[in-house]
């Protein structure tokens, strides 16, 4: 009987241990609140389904806050989000690019002197190119003369000419297109070089001043 009175104290003392560490560990367990859409203050265990689109709180067992969970984003808000994310980062690599190739600039063009060397270089290349198809169109007009002096012996039945003879007004027709266009190009291109020279001494004179 004294046993057995024993064995029942040691179990209700047992118990008894169990249970209080049961409550400690009850209070210390983390309480999420929040204030839901209708204005009601809101706690639980674990995450408020409640507040899924607004801030909660996180309070440890003496009531401080431990973290704060931002609002979780809706369907919508997530893709604004991360459109808004990835055009931020187009943003920043167009920036990473653009003082690559101001380096890259000054670094090719230490003065104003290298510059004005590089563009002179650009544009007797160009006039070279120029003066070249320039001179190839004056042989060409002046063969052009010579084709349409035998050719006037045909005018009045100008499809009895000789075969060779129309292929060569043919070619010579051909030929000044093709140098006019060139030499078209070139004045083109001749612009497009001052132009290109003109906005870099622009950005080039601000880097060169830093």
């Amino acid at each position: 009987m004294f046993k057995a009175s024993l064995r029942i104290q040691s179990a209700l003392r047992l118990a008894a241990a169990v249970a209080l560490g049961c409550a400690a560990g009850a209070a210390q367990a983390d309480v999420y609140t929040c204030i839901d859409a209708q204005g009601r203050y809101l706690t639980a265990d674990r995450p408020i389904l409640a507040c899924i689109d607004r801030e909660q709180r996180v309070l440890d067992g003496t009531g401080t806050v431990k973290r704060v969970i931002a609002p979780q984003m809706t369907g919508p808000e997530r893709a604004q989000f991360e459109a808004n994310r990835r055009l931020a980062e187009i943003q920043r690599e167009r920036e990473r690019d653009a003082i690559r190739r101001d380096q890259l600039l000054v670094t090719r063009y230490p003065n104003q002197q290298v510059h004005d060397q590089a563009r002179a270089a650009a544009l007797a290349q160009s006039q070279h190119v120029l003066d070249a198809a320039n001179a190839q169109l004056e042989t060409l007009l002046k063969e052009q003369q010579s084709l349409r002096d035998d050719m006037a012996f045909y005018e009045k039945e100008p499809s009895s000419a000789p075969a060779a003879l129309r292929r060569k007004v043919e070619d010579n027709a051909q030929n000044l297109e093709i140098q006019r266009q060139v030499i078209t190009n070139q004045e083109l291109e001749r612009t497009r070089i001052n132009e290109r020279f003109d906005a870099e001494l622009v950005t080039l004179r601000q880097l060169w001043r830093r």
